[in-house]
């Protein structure tokens, strides 16, 4: 069992891995429950002050969001799931799902650290929402796991965007731009490499149980 410092200590830690990734004050202080005033004096400065303007709102965004957007989405929200099912906490996950998405996107990045924070609140129902407004649907065609609008048919491949990512890679040079380390091969090569973005493991007995066991950016 671990002692109240100790405790103290890994929450302190996740608040300044959450300011390193760009989170607000909100986000941190719904995250770890450290007071906005605490984290406000423990974590920045008048030279060093903290991220402003509107707060992302994923409910209306994600159904206007361009095809990159939403794919990059499932890939957060997926490792996050993935994560949190092997005994991460909700806020441990986020930070090494989101790390995870900065080692394998290029620069700029879609996603903001806020942005995932919103969109895992309102997948699972935690922090910010008290109910989901997303689910997260296995596609039967390419095998990616996806966002969709909760109550979505599932057995359906219509709103996937990694399919529509596969018919455009090969003609589109945005898509080619923007797709990490995406080789001038055929369609096969371009599908596992994004089964690949989809990086973390189903749970198992012999899962890793620490965060440091996962890549950092």
């Amino acid at each position: 069992m671990s002692t109240r410092i100790e405790r103290c200590m890994r929450t302190l830690g996740l608040s300044r891995d959450c300011a390193t990734l760009g989170a607000r004050i909100r986000t941190i202080h719904h995250i770890t429950g450290v007071s906005t005033r605490e984290l406000l004096r423990l974590l920045f400065t008048d030279r060093n002050l903290p991220p402003r303007g509107r707060t992302p709102d994923t409910r209306e965004w994600y159904h206007s969001a361009n095809l990159l957007c939403r794919t990059e989405a499932s890939v957060i929200v997926t490792n996050f799931r993935r994560l949190h099912a092997m005994e991460f906490s909700a806020g441990e996950a986020l930070v090494c799902a989101y790390r995870y998405y900065l080692s394998v996107y290029r620069s700029p990045r879609r996603i903001s650290f806020d942005r995932a924070f919103d969109l895992v609140s309102h997948t699972e129902g935690i922090w910010i929402a008290t109910v989901t407004s997303f689910s997260v649907i296995a596609c039967p065609a390419c095998g990616s796991d996806f966002l969709d609008s909760l109550g979505s048919p599932s057995g359906s491949n219509m709103h996937c965007p990694f399919c529509r990512l596969l018919q455009r890679v090969d003609r589109d040079p945005r898509v080619k731009a923007a797709f990490p380390c995406l080789p001038p091969v055929a369609r096969e090569s371009a599908q596992r490499l994004m089964q690949q973005l989809h990086m973390f493991p189903a749970p198992s007995p012999d899962s890793p149980s620490i965060p440091g066991s996962f890549p950092a950016a």
